[in-house]
């Protein structure tokens, strides 16, 4: 080779490695933004291995500056002045290792933060984050960079003391951090205490947030204590404002005549309650007359707690902020004071007592023939509970044995024409606890439901579909009415396939077509009753379908099959019911469509209230199915795989319809992989299975009240 043409070719190859070096420093810093890197990290990553390379860095470096692609910071170290990508959302703390930030945006996946990404945010918080080019799995990586707004301040915990200092473990079990108090601000709690407390500085760094005990809620284990601790967990309130009670005890007992000639006059018609045993507000009525044509007239009465309750007050405010009653196991966080919801709202036996009401003439096939709604008066002729109608139902005797029996026909009429046209049939297994006096679990006993129950439902159903209906409807020139919808989106085609997948492992057949999976999931239904994948395949059916929730949007119900729906029957329990009657009273008065955002925001916060309250109940009765199973004897216990992951295996006791974990951690016998696909670990060695679905034998290896966690083990 001539020494012209060595010389051209070396030329070449230099510039190629200054292109390639100069890209190699742009790409890192540009995929880097907010990171600073020194002279030897920039060398090390771009793959400089000569003295030729090491200048071409400095001469891209230097290029780069004098353009205004990068800087050089007081330490010397290089940074992009490219500004990453920024998002904003919710922090969900999924474990010690990770989180999401959730950004609720159509379309956007969450965002991995790797917990030593989060800083000093914790669950809940509302923060800035930054994309990072690399990303750990499916979803985009990223970091946060601010804080924007504080989930909450306050938190519940127990407290450990020493000499000097305290720490507060935090109870949520999303929140991985201890919380340092100083003596001063120890409120005289004692180690093993649970305190409500809240944050005085949040940390920088590596230093733990700083607290003080607002209050001290009892010993850790006890009732009452474990009970405030998951109410203010949820920022559940604990007692109502005393401007609230001052409010509600002023009002007025008396019905005035005038008011009584506004209304429809439905005291000499025959009406009654149906309740639980133990219900101490009835909000809803039904009244019944056969008339001369053959037909019957039916009335939905529901109580008119917004005739008692006005727009504007303090304890409609409080109402507003609360939007929904909260069952707990032992107790009930009642949206309104008991003057209003055990005493005026009240539908009791033998009271006069003011109402709205859904009222329609019926045939003895189920058809309506007439509607009609409006304010009336009742009063209400017998008050039964859930057994004592099954009872007349079941032997055709007792008080109102022929108007139950009739009702009770038209009840299953109205359910088999709702499944007809395309209604899915989820019965999940609720449970309840029989408490001692001091609220200690001496039984699980299943919620079983039976026609009585199914009779009030079906006359409910009717009222809100009804009302929902009717507002639909009416026609104005400006365009539809705003109103207050619940509505039930068709279920993600993607999570159907997977569920139907699922089902096909134990023989079952889903057809995930949009127009006829709701006939395919009754079906399961039907098939799977009292076997054992009956409670599994019945969760992944819920959870494979859309969330219910309130809005302006006049879209239908896909559970219940229903074009339009709305919440009207309980009032007393939600306040998107009194939003309703406000509405069906102002468009009934021929008022003008209300505005559309503010009762859309008020529907967003009703959903999310009630998502709230769902999670604090299901919190409660974990912490009682945590007890009792801490007092059960040890023997073996038959269970169904109730849920699969990369950490353990879920298993509900058949027997008390509690669920815990065998933690992978502790089977021995093998090396258990994770097989996210079809729900199952896998024994590397043996090639043992765990799938979602399979029965197994558990003993119970320990219960951890404090975190409301049972830890089994599988019988060797």
């Amino acid at each position: 080779m001539s020494k012209k043409k060595f010389q051209e070719k070396k030329s070449k190859k230099e510039k190629e490695q200054k292109s390639s070096i100069h890209k190699s420093v742009v790409k890192l810093l540009n995929e880097n933004p907010g990171k600073a890197f020194d002279f030897k990290q920039i060398a090390r990553k771009v793959g400089a291995k000569n003295k030729l390379a090491n200048n071409e860095i400095f001469e891209t470096l230097d290029s780069l500056i004098e353009d205004g692609r990068i800087r050089q910071l007081s330490n010397g170290n290089y940074a992009s002045t490219k500004k990453s990508e920024s998002i904003t959302g919710k922090v969900d703390h999924v474990n010690p290792r990770f989180a999401y930030v959730v950004t609720g945006i159509e379309g956007q996946k969450d965002i991995y933060i790797k917990s030593r990404d989060l800083g000093p945010a914790i669950h809940g918080d509302t923060v800035e984050v930054e994309l990072l080019s690399k990303r750990t799995g499916e979803n985009p990586e990223g970091r946060v960079t601010e804080i924007i707004k504080r989930g909450r301040n306050r938190f519940v915990g127990r407290i450990e003391l020493s000499k000097s200092f305290a720490f507060i473990v935090p109870d949520f079990k999303k929140i991985y951090t201890d919380f340092f108090v100083y003596p001063e601000n120890i409120l005289g709690a004692g180690t093993n205490d649970k305190v409500l407390f809240e944050v005085t500085r949040w940390p920088e760094g590596d230093k733990s947030p700083e607290a003080k005990v607002i209050e001290i809620l009892g010993k850790t284990g006890e009732n009452e204590a474990e009970i405030h601790s998951i109410m203010a967990e949820f920022d559940l309130p604990f007692r109502f404002p005393e401007n609230v009670l001052h409010e509600s005890e002023v009002i007025s007992e008396k019905i005035s005549d005038d008011e009584i000639k506004n209304r429809r006059d439905f005291r000499e018609t025959l009406t009654f309650t149906i309740d639980p045993e133990d219900a101490k507000d009835f909000d809803d009525a039904i009244s019944f007359r056969k008339l001369d044509n053959g037909r019957y007239e039916i009335g939905v009465h529901i109580a008119d707690v917004t005739h008692y309750v006005k727009n504007g007050t303090v304890l409609d405010e409080d109402a507003y902020d609360r939007a929904t009653s909260v069952y707990l196991v032992d107790r009930t966080v009642p949206m309104l004071p008991e003057k209003l919801s055990n005493g005026l709202c009240s539908l009791r036996p033998h009271e006069d007592k003011l109402t709205f009401a859904a009222v329609f003439e019926m045939d003895d096939r189920g058809k309506v023939h007439q509607e009609w709604f409006g304010r009336t008066i009742i009063h209400s002729d017998q008050r039964f509970s859930y057994e004592n109608a099954q009872e007349v139902i079941e032997t055709g005797k007792g008080r109102l044995a022929d108007e139950i029996k009739i009702l009770n026909d038209l009840a299953i009429k109205l359910r088999k024409e709702r499944f007809s046209k395309g209604a899915v049939n989820f019965e999940t297994t609720e449970v309840k606890f029989k408490l001692d006096e001091k609220g200690k679990p001496l039984a699980v006993v299943p919620k079983i439901r039976k026609d009585a129950h199914k009779l009030i439902e079906e006359f409910m159903l009717l009222a809100n579909k009804a009302v929902a209906t009717f507002i639909y409807k009416i026609k104005k020139s400006e365009g539809k009415n705003t109103f207050v919808y619940r509505i039930h989106d068709s279920p993600d085609p993607e999570k159907v396939r997977d569920f139907s997948l699922f089902a096909r492992q134990f023989g079952h057949k889903i057809d995930p077509d949009e127009n006829t999976i709701s006939r395919s999931l009754n079906k399961l239904m039907d098939e799977i009753e009292g076997k054992p994948e009956q409670n599994v395949l019945q969760s992944l059916a819920v959870r494979a379908m859309a969330k219910a929730k309130y809005t302006t949007e006049p879209k239908g119900h896909f559970g219940l099959a229903f074009q339009h729906y709305t919440h009207f029957t309980s009032p007393i329990r939600r306040y998107p019911d009194m939003m309703v009657h406000r509405l069906l009273q102002h468009y009934l008065d021929e008022g003008k469509s209300v505005n559309k955002n503010e009762y859309e925001e008020k529907c967003v916060h009703s959903s999310e209230r009630e998502k709230r309250a769902a999670d604090a109940e299901r919190a409660s009765i974990k912490y009682k199915q945590v007890e009792f199973m801490s007092m059960a004897e040890d023997k073996l216990y038959k269970g169904i795989i109730t849920g699969v992951t990369d950490f353990g295996i879920f298993i509900e006791i058949v027997e008390t319809k509690c669920e815990g974990m065998v933690r992978l951690a502790d089977m021995k016998d093998d090396y258990y992989e994770y097989d996210e696909r079809n729900y199952r670990v896998i024994g590397k060695k043996r090639n043992k299975i765990y799938r979602l679905g399979d029965t197994t034998e558990v003993r119970i290896k320990k219960t951890d009240v404090d975190r409301r966690t049972i830890d089994l083990i599988f019988e060797e």
